[in-house]
């Protein structure tokens, strides 16, 4: 390894230490108000791109913009609903307009509701249909919808790369959240189906792949996890026995993995999943 290192250019090399580098693209985030979207939109503006954040909390996201905007960064807050086709055409036509490019897509908007979760009192057949049906939808087609929209566009330029959020309770049983749990493993399904369909009709133009947290404390969660004085509830213990690295993640603990799936470090990776889960998955329990 060292003389195949040794023989590269001076060019080479100089490529090489770029792999990782965000320098001039314009990336969209949608979920970008909420908690584990501040750190997606912290990476890609750490390594040099420009983003786009889309949400719902029209003061949150415009607060996060103008002080990236503050600090020599470059962002742009676009009020939107992932479930709405017209807003995530007007954030793609929005961006185009200012950017002139679109060169990444995270879709961080996801979450769960408490219509969506079973509780241990209740008969798991008296299950909110409705509330099912709500985070299974916000899960799934918040990300299918920007994906066909925002993507299409990267298409028809020079492409680039959409990172979708899994989570662990796509791949094991988590008690309570049936809606939640149902969603990410469409969200699986679909990074992969839109990886290779993507790749029969553009080539190597667009990616797909997806990145698996395990668990971090959201404003969502917050209170199922941990108690008012910060402790651990029941449940929150339950996962850190479970976890191998014994704590919760940090949200700057996804910024790696991100980064490396919108770079061109990962120009030949598409249809994958990336766990950032402490060992979560892994772990059997014994």
């Amino acid at each position: 390894m060292t003389i195949i290192i040794n023989s590269l250019t001076k060019t080479q090399k100089m490529n090489y230490s770029t792999l990782f580098s965000l320098q001039d693209k314009v990336i969209v985030v949608t979920g970008g108000t909420g908690i584990l979207g501040k750190a997606f939109i912290e990476g890609i503006i750490s390594f040099g791109g420009t983003a786009i954040i889309v949400g719902r909390n029209e003061e949150e996201g415009n607060k996060r913009a103008a002080e990236i905007n503050a600090n020599g960064g470059k962002a742009h807050f676009i009020k939107g609903n992932v479930l709405d086709e017209k807003d995530m055409e007007k954030v793609r036509d929005i961006t185009l307009e200012q950017f002139g490019r679109i060169d990444g897509l995270v879709n961080g908007a996801g979450g769960n509701m408490p219509q969506g979760v079973i509780q241990p009192d209740q008969d798991v057949f008296d299950m909110n249909i409705d509330g099912l049906r709500q985070v299974l939808d916000l899960n799934l087609m918040g990300t299918i919808i920007p994906t066909k929209i925002i993507g299409a566009a990267m298409a028809q330029q020079n492409g680039g790369s959409i990172v979708n959020i899994s989570s662990v309770s796509a791949k094991q049983v988590i008690t309570k959240v049936l809606g939640y749990s149902i969603g990410k493993a469409g969200v699986d399904c679909f990074t992969k189906w839109m990886a290779v369909e993507t790749a029969k009709r553009h080539g190597d133009k667009i990616r797909i792949n997806s990145i698996m947290p395990g668990f971090f404390l959201t404003e969502q969660n917050r209170t199922l996890l941990t108690n008012p004085d910060g402790s651990y509830t029941e449940r929150g213990n339950l996962v850190i026995k479970k976890t191998p690295d014994n704590r919760m993640g940090k949200p700057d603990e996804l910024i790696g993995a991100l980064v490396y799936l919108l770079s061109d470090a990962s120009k030949f990776v598409n249809g994958t999943d990336i766990g950032v889960d402490g060992g979560f998955v892994a772990f059997g329990g014994v």
